[in-house]
């Protein structure tokens, strides 16, 4: 694959021919990989999957080593633990992240690069939203809705709720809300979310809405992936559609990963050690 463009590139380079995913979000506990591409360009993290209560920790062990101050992560996540999605979004901005969204796929070459059309839902959302520098690609899908009780997700509608439960989803809003303000985002992206119901599909942002949230500070990818004369990995080739994008439910106090049934499952639940409202992971239509 040949690198094109340089630092004024405003808009997502196209690359080389043929390019495949490497893995789709969703299926699996959010995993992360270092992916160089040098000289060619500064490299980047990629963020992969459902925020588990394992995540925070695993990222902290991923970063140990690494030199990752000041380094881009791309995002291609359906969601997952509020209390987890917060804990791992304060690490990135402790680095001073740079985030956006896409899928990491290699050439036949095994060079690494960035397909735009990617997904960052629910929890993810707000992992954007921890990026000092944040850029959301035009192709990118980015959905809202609100939090839940992930083990009444099959049904939000029929299911009983007792006044533990409500203390619990009202008691992570404002540990959502805190964040969100923290992190620079306004009161526009916790209404959008939080009017959307678990039984509704998921609300897809709106570039007017994106900017509203402040989920974008830039509309140039070359913030987000250059420095010197570096040039920006992107690749042609766009990745599969996820169809089968994965839930995980509360059973017995462990985390289960299930299939989700239907574009309108509510938020998974990914325990955490004590009772926890959480966002989702859907298929996708």
């Amino acid at each position: 694959m040949r690198f094109v463009r340089s630092l004024k590139i405003r808009g997502w380079a196209l690359l080389g021919a043929t390019a495949i995913c490497l893995a789709l979000p969703g299926k699996q506990p959010m995993h992360f990989k270092w992916n160089a591409c040098q000289p060619d360009c500064r490299g980047w993290v990629s963020a992969v999957g459902i925020v588990t209560s394992d995540s925070p920790r695993e990222f902290e062990e991923f970063a140990r080593d690494r030199q990752l101050a000041g380094a881009t992560i791309v995002l291609d996540s359906s969601g997952g633990s509020v209390n987890d999605s917060i804990a791992l979004g304060r690490k990135f901005r402790s680095l001073g992240a740079l985030t956006t969204v896409g899928a990491t796929v290699r050439s036949q070459g095994e060079r690494a690069s960035v397909a735009p059309e990617a997904y960052c839902e629910s929890m993810c959302v707000f992992l954007l939203l921890s990026g000092k520098t944040r850029y959301v690609p035009p192709v990118a899908h980015v959905r809202v809705h609100q939090i839940w009780m992930g083990d009444r997700a099959d049904d939000a509608k029929a299911a009983s709720y007792s006044a533990q439960d409500l203390m619990i989803v009202e008691r992570d809003i404002g540990r959502l809300a805190k964040f969100t303000f923290e992190m620079g985002g306004t009161g526009d992206l916790l209404s959008l979310a939080l009017s959307v119901p678990p039984w509704e599909d998921l609300h897809e942002l709106s570039r007017g809405e994106l900017r509203l949230a402040n989920l974008v500070t830039t509309d140039a990818v070359a913030d987000v992936f250059l420095q010197d004369n570096a040039t920006v990995p992107m690749a042609e080739a766009k990745p599969s559609k996820p169809q089968d994008r994965f839930a995980s439910s509360a059973a017995d106090g462990n985390a289960q990963l299930q299939p989700g049934k239907s574009t309108k499952t509510a938020e998974a639940a990914v325990p955490t050690g004590s009772s926890s409202a959480t966002a989702p992971a859907q298929p996708q239509k």
